[in-house]
Parts: structure tokens; C-alpha cells; sequence
């Protein structure tokens, strides 16, 4: 079992040992002594310190309330998701797995022990309601690869209670600025205790911010390097099952397959077409479950729209049982693909591309010459796909290449988002008109998919002697949103050509 819980924290630093008196700060009416705790933590890491390049900390700690392994995530500045396991000899598989992204292969080292002696206090409102721990910590720090090397410092530590509010640490960081305390500048105690036991050494994507984009290449490399940052950092949280998590995976993979395809004239695709073939099965496996409970919220959505009189029989049931089949075991299958060989060697492929990509001649060019070229062949292949649909008769056929459109849209879209550093505003305006295109189609293409599923269910429903009303009355509306959409198109589709400059 693993718990995790939001860390809210300011790090000081001051010449001074001791704590300031901090009985000013408004709210806060009393500073209560907990005392000192001993706490003694290895941290790991690969040899290469792929964690801590991430800003990722992973220890196993004793002494103190909460002994055990602890597994840090960055989240915003002075904001990390702590993940805790009970204390073990081996690491826990279920925090293992979460840095399974970072590690891949790599074997896990202990490489740095800090030992703190921490006075702890709690800043308690007039309620005795805890507002925030503070601590003084004396830390000890030893490396313990290569040659070694130790430091000592202390810091001042100020965490905020649990659903506390985050403007009380202003409160506090004022009061500390006066007394002469100064804001850390280490993010944590393993980057401080990292810099100062060792020489500096090459870690993997810790290397330094790569410079501005100038080339055609290097604004295409930019948005590659910036999707496969994405995969690579969302996979825990997709293990972990967060809310949207998965879905901007998936949408990650597509931008890079989609930026593959649209600026073939600037990475070779004899190498990017077998990786994108990798990033199409990673997006399918993604895609296990995902597109079924979306059309299940769809589903369920338009049912609790319709007056209790239009509902016949146990249609919420039947929907409910009908969801939850087509979603079973896609959770076990999720982890198992992220767990699988053929998943790491993919991250692997995506690193060695982004270290060394494939560019062809036109990588070295002008961006606002190649890259609008690529932007506006992608944007007339929309074009010709929308004509074409509009022009068609409502039916199966005008369904097909409205679905079609919409694919292209998104490929435009993406297109233009890798040409925003390079084309400005031109192409932050298509992005936009490329996003309300594409949501236009995704809604008929989502009503095609509804209106098969009611099918299904209303024949479902007709052999267990149930009533089919309410499907053909949900099937009914869905032709009409349908229809709609297909009515709204061509007048959204004239202002958006109006509109495109690139």
C-alpha cells in the first residue's frame, strides 16, 4: 500500500541556528515545541542520476513519524506530491513502478545519506488548529558513489498543515525575511547535498537548456523534444490513475506522429515512420477503455437530460452493466503495457532521436519559410477534406469524410502549435481556429459513435423483452445534434478560411 499526500513547503536558510520568534504572524497563536527527531535517509538514484535531473527524489527514511520509502514529485515551485510506503529492505514494486519511466533498465543506487537532527515546531492558531510545522534542521550529507564527500549545513524548513491555505506562508516568509532569514537556494536538501559532495557530472536529460530555436530544425526538434518530455513525465500519473492523466498521453503521441508527417522535409521519415508506428501502438493501448467511457458519459449524460416520461424500463441499468463491459481489465492492461519492454525500448527510441535527429536539408532552412510551407500544405489538405464533405448528402459517406476531416484538423492544428515559436501570431490564430474546428467535427463524429452504440443496446434491450423506446428517442436527438453540426460547418468552416493568414 502506498499513500499519497500534497507537500506544501518553504526552504531558509539563514546564519543564524536557531528559529525566529514567529508569534507575530498573524493568525498564529502560539509556536509549540515537538522536540527533536533523529532521521536518518538514503536516497537512490541510477548512476547516471536520472531522478534528480527530474527534480525526483526517492529515500528510505528511519527515525521520525513517518519512516518508511518516500517518493517525491515536483508539482510547482514549493509544491510536491509525496508518495509513502512502508519501510522495507527493497524498494516497494508500487513506487518502483512509478519511476519506471526515469529508470527503465538502470539500476537503482543508494547515492547520497543525510542524517538530520530536526527540532520541530507547530505554528497553531487560537483554536490550537495546526497551521503549518516548522523545523530547524542540522543536516548532515554524505555521497556515497565515486569518491565521496560530505557536507553540513542547516535550514529551516516551514510545511503547511494539511488544507491549509497557501497565502499563510507568505505570512510566515515575511516575518522570516525581517528576522534576516533567506529563502534556500536549493529546491531540497538531496540537489544541495548533490552540488556540494561531488564534482559536477553529466546526468541523463540534465543536460543544459538547449538555446533558443533558429533553424527550421530546431523549432520541429523543440515540439518533438517537448512531446516526448511529456510522455515521460505523465507516466506516473497515468499508473496512478489522475484525472486526465491518460487522455494528454495519448494527445502527446499524436502530436509527435502528427509533427513527423507534417515536417517530412525537415527529419527523415525513413526514421520517424518506424518510431511513429510505435507511438500509433501506444496510442491505441492508450486508447483501450478511453473512448468507450467517454461515449458512456455521452451516453449517460443524454439520459439524465431526458423527462422521467421519455425513460422506459432499466435503461440506466442496462447503460451502467453495457459501460462497465466494455471497460473491464482495461486498467490491468494500461500497466501492463507500461510495464512491457516493448513500451521502454519505444522511450529509449524517443530519447536517441531527440539526442540525435534525423534532419534532412531543409532542417538548416529559414523557419518562416519552411515551416509556414509545411503549415499551409497541411491547412489545404483540410481544406480540400471539408469541401469535399459539405458537398456530399447527409449519410454514411458524409459521416466518413467529416471523420476524416477531422483527423486532418488535428494534424493541422498540431502543425501550427510546432510553428507558434517560429510564425508568432499567425499561427497561435490557426491553432485556435484548428481547435473550434476540430471540436465541431469531434461532436458529429461522437454523435455517429452514440448513435451505433443505442443500436447495440436497444437491440440488446429488445431481446430481454425490455422496452426500446428510450433508445430511439436518445437516438433521435443524437441525429439532430448531428445535423446541427453539419449545419454550422460551412459557415464556421468560410469564416476560418476568411480568417487564415500563413
Amino acid at each position: 500500500m502506498a499513500d499519497t499526500k500534497r507537500e506544501i513547503e518553504r526552504k531558509y536558510e539563514s546564519d543564524d541556528s536557531g528559529l525566529p520568534d514567529l508569534t507575530g504572524v498573524a493568525g498564529v497563536d502560539a509556536v509549540v515545541d515537538k522536540g527533536v527527531a533523529h532521521l536518518d535517509a538514503t536516497y537512490y538514484d541510477t548512476a547516471d542520476e536520472r531522478l534528480a535531473a527530474a527534480s525526483i527524489t526517492l529515500r528510505r527514511r528511519t527515525g521520525g513519524a513517518d519512516a518508511g520509502w518516500h517518493l517525491k514529485f515536483p508539482v510547482a515551485p514549493g509544491v510536491r506530491d509525496e508518495i509513502r510506503a512502508p519501510l522495507s529492505d527493497t524498494l516497494p514494486s508500487v513506487l518502483a513502478a512509478l519511476i519506471r519511466s526515469r529508470v527503465r533498465d538502470a539500476q537503482l543506487l543508494p547515492v547520497v545519506r543525510l542524517r538530520s537532527d530536526r527540532d520541530v515546531s507547530d505554528l497553531v492558531d487560537a483554536t490550537g488548529r495546526v497551521l503549518a510545522e516548522v523545523s530547524v534542521d542540522a543536516v548532515h550529507a554524505e555521497r556515497l558513489t565515486g569518491a565521496g564527500g560530505t557536507a553540513q549545513w542547516t535550514e529551516l524548513e516551514v510545511e503547511l498543515a494539511d488544507d491549509g491555505d497557501p497565502a499563510f506562508l507568505d505570512k510566515v516568509d515575511k516575518r522570516l525575511r525581517k528576522a534576516g532569514v533567506r529563502p534556500s537556494g536549493s529546491a531540497s536538501k538531496l540537489a544541495r547535498a548533490l552540488t556540494e559532495t561531488s564534482p559536477k557530472k553529466k546526468r541523463r536529460n540534465g543536460k543544459p537548456t538547449p538555446p533558443p530555436p533558429v533553424t527550421a530544425g530546431d523549432h520541429v526538434l523543440a515540439y518533438v523534444r517537448e512531446q516526448r518530455d511529456t510522455i515521460v513525465a505523465l507516466d506516473p500519473a497515468v499508473r496512478q490513475d489522475t484525472y486526465d492523466a491518460l487522455h494528454r498521453m495519448r494527445v502527446a503521441t499524436r502530436r509527435m506522429r502528427s509533427a513527423f508527417r507534417s515536417y517530412a522535409k525537415v527529419l527523415d521519415r525513413t526514421v520517424t515512420d518506424p518510431v511513429g508506428e510505435e507511438l500509433k501502438w501506444l496510442a491505441s493501448e492508450l486508447g483501450v477503455g478511453r473512448d468507450s467511457e467517454v461515449l458512456a458519459e455521452r451516453l449517460s449524460t443524454a439520459l439524465e437530460g431526458l423527462p422521467t416520461t421519455l425513460v422506459n424500463g432499466p435503461v440506466r441499468t442496462r447503460l451502467g452493466r453495457w459501460a462497465d463491459a466494455r471497460r473491464g481489465g482495461s486498467r490491468r492492461r494500461l500497466t501492463g503495457v507500461l510495464d512491457s519492454s516493448r513500451y521502454l525500448a519505444l522511450l529509449d527510441t524517443l530519447d536517441a532521436l531527440v539526442d540525435e535527429p534525423p534532419f534532412l536539408k531543409d532542417a538548416g532552412g529559414k523557419p518562416e519559410k519552411v515551416i509556414a510551407k509545411a503549415v499551409r500544405k497541411d491547412f489545404g489538405r483540410l481544406s480540400e477534406l471539408v469541401e469535399r464533405a459539405v458537398a456530399l448528402d447527409p449519410g454514411t459517406e458524409r459521416d466518413l469524410a467529416l471523420h476524416e476531416s477531422r483527423k486532418k484538423a488535428k494534424r493541422a492544428r498540431y502543425s501550427a502549435e510546432a510553428a507558434v515559436g517560429a510564425l508568432g501570431d499567425r499561427a497561435s490564430a490557426l491553432v485556435k481556429s484548428m481547435k473550434s474546428v476540430q471540436t465541431l467535427l469531434g461532436d458529429h463524429q461522437d454523435s455517429v459513435m452514440a448513435r451505433q452504440s443505442l443500436r447495440e443496446l436497444s437491440a440488446l434491450a429488445h431481446a430481454a423483452g425490455e422496452s426500446s423506446f428510450t433508445y430511439g428517442v436518445l437516438y433521435g436527438r443524437e441525429e439532430q445534434r448531428a445535423a446541427a453540426t453539419e449545419l454550422a460547418l460551412p459557415v464556421a468552416w468560410r469564416k476560418i478560411t476568411e480568417a487564415t493568414d500563413i
